[in-house]
């Protein structure tokens, strides 16, 4: 059984790579410097609406110039950014714990459908259903059972996440060769070992491109969550702001909301180039060559 599992282990061993961290930095810069261009497209077309129909809309509408007026032109910025900063760390606390939540649990569901067939063609399409439900209209379901706390925040959170990556994951599990497969169970190897050794790997690209998808999804969570039920965070200064008509703070929270979000996103693809080029090489090549 040990030679078997060398040779099972020489079908999915990881690469020997020195250099995730040059291709975390590398694949971080380049989607950073992509990020950055297409924002700056959407805030110059930004730019261009407010002076295009400004006049109409002047009470309610800020532009760039206003947002960077307000955060960095005037003496109580420093007060300003200090709270808006306080919301956002929140913010992003949340959307980790959701992020984290709903994607372990999707890959542990996943997992249980490549194992158990009945249960995925039982429990997929009630899953699919689900997912159609606006996640608007479970709040207050979710609020009654959960209460207006942290745990609120992971369920909503984890409901973002949690079928993006369920269904990547799923079929990444089925994308692995059947021949790598029948090799391992044709020497004993288990079906929990073949399933993490073998097609784990095949399924990680696809757990990342549910990764880049819903990492800046988590933030919108996050506020969703914070906006109507927990009362903390960006979610719920941007609706107090809204309500007591402090629009240059409103608009602000959201900017910033925004470019976390890219920020986030970039380092999702960062590790993504790192994680693959260490556990599954050729899948890194394909996605490189794809992107």
């Amino acid at each position: 059984m040990a030679a078997v599992t060398i040779d099972a282990t020489t079908v999915v061993a990881p690469s020997e790579n020195s250099g995730a961290l040059g291709v975390f930095l590398k694949r971080f810069a380049v989607t950073l410097g992509r990020a950055a261009f297409s924002l700056a497209l959407v805030v110059g077309l930004w730019q261009f609406l407010v002076w295009t129909w400004g006049e109409n809309l002047a009470f309610s509408t800020r532009g760039p110039a206003d947002v960077w007026k307000y955060l960095f032109g005037s003496a109580s910025t420093p007060e300003i950014r200090s709270a808006i900063f306080s919301d956002l760390w929140i913010t992003l606390g949340h959307a980790g714990l959701g992020l984290f939540a709903g994607t372990a649990v999707a890959v542990f569901v996943a997992f249980a459908f490549n194992l158990v067939s009945p249960l995925e063609q039982g429990l997929m399409p009630v899953a699919m259903v689900l997912r159609s439900v606006p996640l608007v209209a479970m709040a207050p379901l979710i609020s009654t059972i959960f209460g207006r706390g942290l745990m609120t925040v992971a369920v909503v959170g984890g409901i973002v996440t949690f079928f993006p990556t369920l269904v990547n994951v799923s079929l990444g599990l089925q994308s692995a060769p059947q021949q790598s497969v029948d090799l391992v169970k044709a020497y004993g190897g288990s079906r929990i070992y073949t399933l993490l050794r073998v097609q784990f790997p095949f399924a990680l690209p696809p757990l990342f491109a549910a990764l880049r998808a819903t990492a800046p999804l988590a933030i919108t969570g996050a506020m969703l969550a914070e906006f109507f039920l927990t009362g903390t965070g960006l979610g719920s200064s941007l609706n107090l702001a809204r309500n007591q008509f402090k629009y240059n703070s409103m608009w602000s929270q959201a900017a910033i909301a925004t470019l976390f979000s890219v920020l986030i996103y970039s380092l999702a693809v960062g590790i993504e180039g790192a994680v693959l080029s260490r556990f599954a090489p050729d899948r890194a090549r394909a996605a490189k060559v794809k992107a």
